[in-house]
């Protein structure tokens, strides 16, 4: 037997517990009437989609961990009061996991868009992870016309790392905390990010915006909004394969996830 095997032997031997999480997806507003050709690349543009608005709770190892933090300023509901419904903050929605902010340790950000990094102040004590590569595009006010990312949030950003908080990732598959890894996304917005995470189930994959919807990858159908549409295919085949399957991996906004998997309050599921 090699050095390799025995190791691996005693490790199972010794009993050794690795992170075990519980994860949560939290809805926090509905999206209502959105045109499913702004989701699933070359979808009819007639055929309206109903989804969901969420983050995402991971509880284990000392942490409360949220994937995307979600929105609640102004200018952003003004501006899509047609298509968003039974709003909430994200902070007052996790709270019915009995989570205050200043519980949360971290906030990883997948992608800088308003609806998912606009609530990262919202959790005053946690450290925030975003991609470097994305965090550095978005801050030159060039990049930013008509890319879903707005200066406001550009400059809550700057005041997080002025306060020491902003955990910047350089690249692909690196750890934010023991059992919890990043991967680069399928091109959504300049570096959007992905998380991986281990539970009792197996690992769970949350995508985020990098996979809209079940039926993308179903489907086996790119994302309208990417950059790349090979890109986007590639990170999805990544993230069956990292989740050994599809069961557990997790789209980005879709109803269907409060249906799949068990809730344990109203707009509150655990991914298991």
């Amino acid at each position: 037997m090699g050095f390799w095997s025995v190791l691996a032997t005693l490790t199972v031997a010794s009993g050794s517990p690795g992170p075990v999480y519980e994860v949560y997806a939290v809805e926090y507003a509905r999206l209502v009437g959105f045109g499913a050709d702004n989701l699933i690349l070359g979808a009819d543009p007639a055929r309206k989609i109903n989804g969901s608005m969420m983050v995402w709770v991971l509880k284990g190892e000392g942490r409360v961990i949220l994937v995307d933090a979600g929105f609640y300023r102004q200018e952003f509901l003004d501006a899509w009061k047609k298509n968003v419904v039974g709003f909430i903050k994200p902070s007052v929605a996790v709270a019915k996991l009995g989570i205050t902010p200043d519980q949360v340790t971290d906030v990883i950000i997948s992608h800088m868009h308003w609806d998912h990094a606009d609530g990262a102040d919202l959790f005053p004590k946690a450290r925030v992870w975003v991609q470097r590569a994305e965090y550095e595009f978005y801050r030159i006010p060039a990049n930013l016309p008509k890319t879903g990312v707005f200066q406001s949030d550009v400059d809550m950003f700057d005041r997080i790392k002025t306060d020491g908080r902003l955990q910047l990732v350089d690249g692909d598959d690196q750890t934010v905390a023991r059992g919890v890894r990043v991967y680069i996304g399928g091109r959504h917005t300049k570096e959007s990010q992905y998380a991986s995470v281990e539970t009792k189930s197996g690992t769970v994959v949350l995508a985020s915006d990098n996979l809209y919807l079940f039926e993308n990858l179903e489907r086996h159908r790119p994302i309208a909004a990417t950059w790349d549409t090979v890109s986007n295919l590639a990170a999805q085949s990544r993230m069956v394969a990292l989740a050994r399957g599809t069961r557990l991996v997790v789209p980005g906004h879709d109803a269907a996830v409060f249906k799949r998997f068990p809730l344990v309050k109203p707009g509150v599921a655990r991914i298991e």
